[in-house]
């Protein structure tokens, strides 16, 4: 589950996508909010295409991302431009994962996440809340002019982040996880970008699929408290935002749970041990901005991954029980 849950956040940050609105490019400099609110609308409505860089632990991964948006509907397309190659298609329809070396195609139909650079909420209230809006001064990234907005946590539970937006445009084109300390722990950075029209085979996927194998998860609502799992997330302004159960191929069904302050997000994944095809390592790991805790329950196991500090989503791994239904 644990290498299912990082596949979850690799696939939500691949597919980037991002746009602009016209009547926001009088913002204001000093005014964060109207920034916060630009960034937003940037990324609902523009067609682009351009390579961003992925930065952790001393790694970096680059990816082309390109997204036509329609009156019919947007589509996202991303190619991994290192390592193994993948091919990621996001549309109404859902996501799907193009893998040509295993041959295999992954479909996900109720596949969403909030990924770079869409990263903000369309209401920004509840969020401000426990975030302070401070705006710096201005950048340059990917070769266009940009003004930095810092994103700073008014409590300890959760990451500060550093965002520059496209002057012209409103698009975010950098982002900076911040911990605790102030030290970078993940960055998003266009390297390259081109916004305007995109021709629609620019999105379609590259690859013959007839003879490859299929992988299609089967995602339904749920109550998981109805089956006596309780989450005490404890963690102020984090709110339940998904509850379902996932089935894969004749795996066993995996419970999720999905808490977000509208920018970050934790997710709760419960299946029964008996069921797993590979052993799960108790305790804590981290990938990037990215912290996971795995402990047992009731001959179940509990992984908690989260975009947050390592200290909330213990906070939250430690609060997962099972009260059996009378």
């Amino acid at each position: 589950m644990r290498a299912a849950a990082l596949g979850s956040r690799a696939l939500a940050f691949s597919l980037a996508c991002c746009a602009a609105g016209s009547s926001a490019a009088q913002t204001s400099p000093g005014d964060g909010r109207a920034w916060l609110q630009r960034i937003y609308q940037a990324t609902q409505s523009l067609s682009y295409t351009g390579t961003f860089v992925y930065q952790h632990d001393r790694r970096s991964e680059a990816s082309r991302v390109t997204r036509m948006a329609s009156a019919q509907g947007d589509v996202e397309r991303l190619e991994a431009l290192e390592g193994e190659p993948r091919d990621i298609v996001r549309s109404k329809d859902g996501v799907r994962c193009y893998l040509p070396r295993a041959r295999t195609l992954k479909v996900d139909r109720h596949g969403v996440a909030r990924r770079f650079p869409a990263m903000l909420p369309e209401q920004l209230t509840e969020l401000l809340k426990h975030y302070t809006v401070r705006v710096g001064g201005p950048d340059r990234v990917a070769g266009r002019p940009c003004q930095s907005i810092a994103l700073q946590p008014k409590d300890h539970y959760r990451y500060g982040y550093e965002l520059c937006a496209d002057e012209a445009t409103g698009m975010l084109l950098r982002s900076i996880t911040l911990n605790e300390s102030d030290t970078p722990v993940e960055q998003f950075t266009f390297t390259q970008l081109e916004v305007g029209q995109v021709r629609p085979e620019a999105v379609e996927p590259q690859h013959a699929t007839r003879s490859w194998r299929i992988e299609e998860a089967s995602v339904r609502p749920a109550d998981l408290g109805a089956q006596g799992w309780r989450v005490d997330t404890d963690l102020p302004g984090f709110h339940k935002i998904v509850e379902v159960v996932r089935v894969l191929g004749e795996r066993e069904p995996v419970g999720q749970l999905v808490y977000s302050d509208g920018l970050a997000a934790v997710s709760v994944f419960i299946e029964r041990a008996a069921g797993r095809q590979d052993s799960a390592r108790r305790g804590a790991a981290t990938v990037g901005g990215i912290n996971i805790f795995v402990r047992e329950v009731d001959d179940h196991i509990v992984t908690v991954v989260g975009e947050a500090p390592a200290a909330s989503v213990r906070r939250i791994a430690d609060r997962v029980r099972y009260e059996r239904p009378q």
